[in-house]
């Protein structure tokens, strides 16, 4: 009778506390199958992204060889004209083309950074030039050291691929902006391959740089409204350009960011799937002792 009621003791002393084990590791179990859910569901997230991507990839990489002749060319006449920037304009147009976007990679900070760089390393330089960005990525970027700097912004970009409309309205925009300037530079991102691109720069140039160009003769009937027609030309042309170079790049940067993501949430499913299968082991022969530990004291 006294075993029997020590028995009957230890059971009661015992429950509240089988009790708590059994519900921190159904809490401990419901936590693990909470995260491996999300996680499964990122990683479909970005398979879908990597696939759209991909078909968006094809696209611009097909429209850029298509583009790329009207910015080599403009390029090109620039080299053999041997047009540098007047000294006595010491102003400066900085345009960092780059897209409203994220999620792909280091395509936008390279840009930027670049940018910031160069004009931190020369406080004059910095005091004399103008930033346009065409993309709200360059502009969060930018805005916090040179604010005053910034021309204008161009939203609404990267979500449909560029077309040379988009091109001819930001040059226009800046040509009705008031601000002149005798030089300046098209910072993009310039596609190499699928897994590489690298930080490239267009110049640019105002009427009287090209007009004291020394070899500007080799080129027949070039008078003052036909180099303005061609500078306002080549300017939405050097735009399309650097646009359709940094689509491509954005997109095969993305995609394979989305691809590493995916690689990425695979191995963590693998890891947690492992906790939880051991965790849910670890309840099932903890339960199993205290099971066998109670019938043995019963005998």
């Amino acid at each position: 009778m006294m075993l029997s009621n020590r028995i009957s003791t230890f059971l009661r002393l015992a429950a509240p506390e089988q009790q708590w084990q059994q519900q921190r590791g159904m809490a401990t179990l419901k936590s693990i199958s909470i995260r491996l859910k999300s996680v499964k569901n990122i990683q479909k997230i970005t398979q879908s992204m990597k696939m759209v991507s991909a078909a968006k990839y094809n696209r611009a990489e097909r429209d850029l060889k298509q583009a790329r002749p009207l910015g080599i060319g403009t390029k090109v006449f620039y080299e053999q004209a041997e047009i540098q920037a007047p000294p006595e304009e010491p102003k400066k147009l900085v345009i960092a083309v780059t897209s409203d976007r994220g999620l792909c990679g280091a395509v936008h900070t390279g840009v930027s950074r670049y940018i910031r760089d160069r004009l931190l390393a020369d406080s004059e330089q910095r005091e004399n030039t103008k930033l346009i960005c065409i993309g709200e990525k360059s502009r969060a970027i930018l805005q916090r050291q040179f604010a005053n700097n910034i021309l204008f912004v161009a939203s609404e970009v990267g979500r449909k691929p560029p077309t040379f409309n988009d091109a001819a309205q930001i040059a226009i925009q800046i040509l009705n902006s008031g601000y002149s300037f005798g030089s300046g530079h098209i910072v993009y991102n310039r596609f190499k391959s699928v897994v590489s691109y690298m930080i490239d720069d267009l110049p640019l140039f105002d009427k009287s740089a090209v007009l004291n160009a020394p070899k500007l003769s080799m080129y027949d009937s070039l008078d003052d409204e036909v180099i303005q027609s061609y500078l306002e030309f080549s300017l939405a042309s050097l735009l399309f350009y650097s646009m359709k170079e940094g689509a491509c790049s954005e997109q095969s940067s993305r995609m394979t960011a989305m691809d590493n993501a995916s690689k990425n949430a695979g191995e963590m499913i693998d890891k947690l799937t492992l906790t939880f299968n051991r965790t849910r082991q670890a309840v099932i022969t903890r339960e199993l002792i205290e099971i066998i530990s109670g019938a043995a004291a019963l005998d």
